[in-house]
């Protein structure tokens, strides 16, 4: 099982640590890889000789460059029935693949879109036949570019009101005719409606890439608080979900995500005692 950590509990959203210092940190905790993040760990204008000189050196350490996260698509969305704004998100994430491509990269994490941001009042409000539709037209357009350089297309889901269960997961996926799109799949994110384990059965092939992660199910449900800061505390049963993902053969990279809510409004990232905490627990499943 190939485990590695998600780079923001490390170097937190400002890039205070280079991708060099956390590979080099990786390897001292014996991860198999890292989840290096666009737009703060490596720059949106990074260049290819800048990235092949990033995946030599993780080669180097034998630490892996599996994935690559980004938050760009909560502010400048696929899902957007916004034109403009759809079109500038399409032409990031063919940027997004690009750098991807060149780092060694198998998977990109996008967000699909959103109805509503309810942590961002100013983000518009949105119909769900909408994003639907214009995150649709959105993942046509990218096909191409992700099939030509050979990188998964792989949209989380996330608290955007959009894409809640399995089946919905299912039916907007198997509109594509490309096994370059998928689902990056997040342990913790779907436990505010559902069970993880239900995934992998319903989804199989689709599962590109996994986030690990928790979720604490407080007052009968649970809002932001219940991301805290253990990875073995909450309900996500992991036994039961890796015996669904040994059915469907499963292969691809677990990445821990640990971004502490329930600290709010106190969170500060980087935490590296956290992050050392983390690959302990991930080290143990």
């Amino acid at each position: 099982m190939y485990k590695a950590l998600n780079y923001w509990v490390f170097g937190g959203f400002d890039g205070q640590k280079t991708p060099y210092e956390f590979i080099d940190w990786a390897a001292e905790q014996g991860l198999d890889g890292v989840e290096l993040t666009i737009g703060d760990c490596l720059k949106d204008d990074i260049t290819k000789e800048e990235c092949e000189k990033i995946a030599a050196y993780a080669k180097s350490k034998n630490i892996g460059l599996r994935s690559l996260a980004s938050g760009s698509g909560w502010g400048c969305g696929l899902g957007t029935g916004d034109e403009k704004e759809r079109a500038a998100a399409v032409e990031n994430v063919k940027r997004y693949l690009t750098i991807a491509s060149w780092i060694g990269a198998e998977s990109v994490l996008v967000v699909p879109g959103a109805t509503r941001v309810a942590w961002d009042p100013s983000h518009p409000v949105w119909s769900y036949k909408t994003v639907w539709e214009t995150a649709t037209k959105s993942v046509k357009e990218l096909i191409p570019t992700a099939e030509a350089l050979k990188v998964n297309l792989a949209l989380e889901n996330v608290w955007n009101r959009f894409l809640i269960s399995p089946m919905e997961w299912k039916l907007f996926l198997d509109q594509f005719d490309s096994e370059y799109v998928g689902i990056y799949f997040d342990t913790g994110n779907c436990c505010l409606t559902g069970r993880p384990q239900d995934f992998p059965e319903l989804l199989g092939s689709r599962i590109k890439a996994i986030h690990v992660k928790n979720f604490e199910e407080n007052d009968a449900g649970g809002g932001l608080h219940g991301f805290g800061d253990d990875l073995s505390s909450g309900i996500v049963d992991f036994k039961a979900l890796f015996a669904e993902l040994d059915k469907i053969g499963y292969k691809g990279p677990f990445t821990a995500e640990m971004i502490p809510f329930s600290r709010l409004p106190d969170m500060v990232l980087p935490d590296i005692p956290l992050a050392e905490k983390t690959v302990k627990i991930l080290k143990s499943l």
